[in-house]
């Protein structure tokens, strides 16, 4: 965990919902008053986002005590307990929604990525986010990928050359492509990976020609054209297979021998998983 960028996130989020204070606690609940809340699993998955609802109770009140009874990347049921936390009842209300959001999203996430790690098993495929995120939640959801078995592509524009279609129709062609990527990159004194992405056959054949490139990704390519792309390139690159690619073909595509598949839907669509914060008093 990214402890600069995470407490930053909290502290904005707390800003978003909380305001100049949260008025119904203030309003109905004595000064004082303390609190017990357990975080309640209503739904099957796998568990995501334990370490930072820590962080989010530590920032909203230090003096909360919190027991973490199931942790990141544990296989949940209806029933489970994931954690306890015990002080002031008005703390406690305060950082349950931003914990339960960002668990919730995350927990789905994971879950949907576990189940694609599981069908891949027996090949040598890993999966792969994309950008696809939400604005401000990608270190979240991403971290959340991880946890559920994924690999994590770039995480923006700044840390890896993608060279897409665009790239390439803009620039005059797959060799100008890559012949300005290295003189911008030598210009600018940056060692950065370099992916390309073909969208036939042809274009393979003119980054196979051209060379200074370190993975290639193979774009909405059939079951039979991407087993031929995957033999030709003969393990002199990196591999990765992306388009038109669901939970019902991921293994089809896994089987044609690529060594990635990126999966936009790992976190653009997935489904939350259902958890909740149970308030009790505590009587002294």
């Amino acid at each position: 965990m990214d402890k600069i960028i995470i407490d930053q996130f909290i502290i904005n989020s707390l800003s978003e919902d909380v305001g100049d204070g949260d008025h119904t606690s203030l309003a109905t609940i004595p000064a004082g008053t303390k609190g017990k809340a357990k975080l309640l699993v209503k739904d099957t998955g796998i568990l995501a986002g334990v370490e930072l609802a820590l962080e989010i109770f530590r920032v909203v009140d230090k003096t909360l005590k919190v027991t973490v009874l199931l942790n990141d990347g544990a296989a949940i049921k209806p029933g489970d307990i994931v954690l306890e936390a015990e002080g002031d009842a008005k703390s406690i209300l305060k950082a349950e929604r931003l914990v339960l959001n960002c668990m919730q999203r995350m927990s789905g996430i994971a879950t949907t990525t576990h189940r694609i790690v599981d069908l891949l098993k027996g090949t040598k495929t890993k999966v792969l986010d994309t950008r696809k995120t939400t604005p401000g939640l990608r270190y979240l959801e991403k971290w959340a990928v991880r946890i559920g078995g994924g690999v994590n592509h770039r995480f923006g524009l700044y840390d890896m050359i993608l060279i897409k279609d665009n790239h390439v129709d803009y620039s005059g062609g797959i060799r100008q492509a890559i012949e300005n990527t290295h003189q911008y990159l030598a210009a600018k004194n940056k060692n950065l990976q370099i992916e390309i992405e073909v969208r036939n056959l042809d274009e393979l054949q003119q980054v196979l020609q051209t060379g200074g490139i370190n993975r290639i990704l193979l774009d909405n390519f059939e079951f039979d054209e991407l087993r031929k792309a995957v033999k030709i390139i003969d393990n002199k690159f990196e591999t990765e297979a992306s388009g038109g690619i669901t939970i019902d073909n991921i293994r089809q595509y896994a089987d044609c021998g690529v060594d990635y598949i990126s999966v936009g839907a790992l976190t653009h669509s997935v489904k939350s998983l259902d958890l909740s914060l149970k308030a009790v008093i505590v009587k002294e």
